[in-house]
C-alpha cells in the first residue's frame, strides 16, 4: 500500500474541522464583544422548557403504538 493512501481525504477532512473550529472560534468571540457592548445579555441564551413558554399547550398527546397485540390476526 502507498504511503499517499487516503491522504487527500485525510487532509481534506482536517481543513474542514479547522474551517469550523476557526468559524465558531469568530463567533464566539463575536457574541463576547456583543456582550461587553451590552447589545445581548450575559448567561446561557437557552428558553425556559416549558410547554406554554414554547408554545405547545395545545399540541395534541402523541397516539399510542400499537403493540404485538393489537395487530394479531384475531379470529
Amino acid at each position: 500500500m502507498p504511503d499517499s493512501f487516503g491522504k487527500r481525504q485525510r487532509e481534506s477532512g482536517k481543513a474542514k474541522k479547522a474551517a469550523a473550529r476557526e468559524e465558531r472560534r469568530l463567533a464566539r468571540a463575536q457574541r463576547d464583544a456583543d456582550r461587553e457592548a451590552g447589545l445581548i445579555e450575559a448567561g446561557t441564551p437557552i428558553e425556559a422548557s416549558e410547554p406554554a413558554a414554547l408554545g405547545l399547550e395545545n399540541e395534541p398527546e402523541p397516539r399510542p403504538k400499537p403493540d404485538a397485540s393489537d395487530t394479531a390476526d384475531k379470529s
